[in-house]
């Protein structure tokens, strides 16, 4: 990280990073946290023809071969374990991640890294123990489950096909190839022994050793049922993939969760604390539903929800800028400030403006193109920042639709689901640019600044003074930006 000194005109280099995926917490007396549903109460259009394509595939239940464990690593294949009573185990972790020869990635440090308040997940720089630090190669354990009422109408395989390797790849992207996200499936429909019904489970409920319900009790069975064959110890979290027919629509109710950041009252045959787990419900709408799971993976990681849980008219106070916010419809990449913390970014991509009194200049580049500066932080309070990066369209921004600079405030004392982070829209009248996808909130698609444009508030001053290509670029897309940022004497 680079630190901007006072009533200095600097003009900084550029720099670049990818995305992971995410997991959700619940509180409760073994440390570990729930994390909201992926996204609030209000849901979404649906999308009509995914919809009428996913009810036209038959009711049967089917199994998928026997059931052993695959690891689905970069995505192109996956490979089965050897043995008929072999224990499900990962692929070894020697070989560094895709594509990061030369990376150093580091977590956040320096007058930028804002403390948090709050217990869990949150926006503090700093990520407590207990969550998974999601950078070299994260072993996931995803398994399936359905109900004797409700039986799974696919095949496990199908179920699964869902999710990876699409997932995967989102995750190498977005965090510049900083996380090697692994799952091994067990691809095997594991029934439950009672009705869906009768656990009690629906948005809000928790992870209680104390109760006979919810989804203390669904865990409880799901690792007595691959106890024998699962060596837990190998894995840094879970995936409980449910039948997509249990529980609400996603356009109505979603019931997606994650426990996560401490033990969850339950011990595996092999000793291990059960932690970091992700259930995942229904399905989502639009073209990338599979994001769903790099949302509560993300909670794993650490990340909170951005969207309002209190049943407000207007939950998104970021819209489709971070999955953290919106993850149905198209592709959309973490906010620079998640990569920072999630430790995507190397030190010389973030730039510091601790000091009032200054003047300085950053060249940022958009995230969606290798290398460069990512973002400029300007703290005003010990848990207040302004975040200052480029947006433009790319294979994880398809909606960004306004070349420009993106702002926003950072609030590291806010819980998660009660708006951490906020947007600030430069077209504040306009309906957007991005307005076929029913999936995104248009509104927001254009709050980017463009050259000539200023932000003004808590005595910070961002003014875009131009945007270039990249260099050897044929392209007219702005892919870098240089602003100008100048910070009262006193914040």
């Amino acid at each position: 990280m680079r630190q901007i000194p006072s009533a200095l005109l600097v003009t900084t280099a550029l720099a670049v990073a990818l995305v992971v995926p995410a997991f959700e917490t619940t509180g409760s007396r073994f440390g570990g946290d729930r994390h909201g549903d992926s996204r609030p109460a209000t849901s979404p259009p649906s999308d009509a023809r995914r919809g009428a394509a996913l009810r036209g595939r038959g009711d049967a239940p089917h199994e998928d071969g026997d059931g052993r464990g695959h690891e689905d690593g970069d995505g192109d294949g996956i490979r089965r374990a050897p043995g008929a009573a072999a224990r499900h185990l990962p692929a070894s972790s020697s070989s560094p991640p895709p594509g990061t020869r030369g990376a150093v990635p580091a977590l956040p440090a320096g007058p930028c890294a804002l403390p948090g308040s709050v217990t869990g997940v949150s926006e503090a720089a700093a990520t407590p123990p207990g969550f998974v630090r999601p950078t070299g190669r994260v072993r996931a354990l995803t398994v399936l489950i359905d109900f004797p009422d409700v039986r799974a109408g696919i095949s496990p395989r199908e179920r699964y096909g869902e999710f990876f390797p699409a997932a995967t790849r989102f995750f190498r992207g977005s965090s510049y190839g900083m996380l090697d996200y692994r799952s091994t499936p067990v691809l095997k429909w594991f029934r439950m022994s009672r009705p869906l019904a009768s656990y009690r489970v629906g948005r809000g409920t928790s992870f209680s050793p104390a109760s006979k319900n919810g989804y203390y009790a669904l865990a409880k069975e799901i690792v007595h049922a691959v106890d024998r064959t699962v060596d837990f110890r190998a894995y840094d979290l879970v995936n409980v993939l449910v039948t997509p027919q249990a529980g609400p629509p996603a356009t109505e109710n979603v019931w997606s969760v994650t426990f996560s950041g401490g033990p969850l009252g339950l011990k595996t045959g092999d000793g291990t604390h059960l932690k970091n787990v992700s259930f995942i419900w229904s399905r989502q709408t639009g073209p990338s539903a599979y994001r769903v799971l790099n949302h509560e993976n993300a909670h794993s990681f650490g990340l909170p929800d951005l969207y309002f849980t209190d049943g407000r008219a207007d939950p998104h106070p970021v819209g489709h800028w971070d999955p953290m916010d919106v993850d149905w419809g198209p592709e959309n990449d973490f906010l620079g400030w998640h990569k920072w913390k999630l430790g995507w970014l190397a030190p010389d991509q973030v730039d510091c403006v601790h000091l009032p009194g200054s003047v300085t200049t950053h060249r940022l580049t958009a995230a969606t193109v290798p290398g460069g500066t990512k973002i400029t932080v300007v703290p005003v309070s010990k848990h207040r920042a302004y975040v200052v990066e480029a947006r433009r369209a790319g294979p994880l921004d398809p909606t960004a639709c306004r070349p420009g600079v993106l702002v926003y405030r950072v609030a590291t004392d806010v819980p998660s689901g009660k708006g951490p982070v906020r947007v600030f829209d430069a077209t504040p009248k306009s309906a957007g640019c991005f307005q076929e996808d029913p999936n995104v909130r248009a509104d927001l698609t254009d709050a980017t600044y463009r050259p000539g444009q200023t932000f003004r508030a808590d005595g910070v001053s961002v003014r875009v003074l131009e945007d270039h290509p990249a260099a050897g670029s044929t392209g007219s897309t702005a892919d870098t930006f240089r602003v100008r940022i100048t910070t009262l004497r006193q914040h």
